[in-house]
């Protein structure tokens, strides 16, 4: 999230007034202790102008020592 907004050329202040919330809170996502709501996410991607992508990998899998 700190490079997405630094990439926009963008201050917390800037991204929450986009965001429509307070800079403690972007500080607080940016933090990594919070969760944040796909939602939240969405509009963090809009206030940075970047695009929120959410995929699933397969794991590989580790082979022990007794495999």
């Amino acid at each position: 999230m700190i490079k997405a907004r630094a990439d926009a050329d963008m201050t917390q202040e800037q991204v929450a007034e986009a965001m429509g919330t307070t800079q403690a809170v972007v500080a607080r996502l940016e933090s990594g202790k919070v969760l944040p709501s796909t939602r939240t996410l969405e509009r963090f991607a809009t206030a940075t102008r970047t695009r929120l992508r959410i995929s699933f990998a397969r794991e590989t899998l580790r082979q022990t020592a007794n495999s």
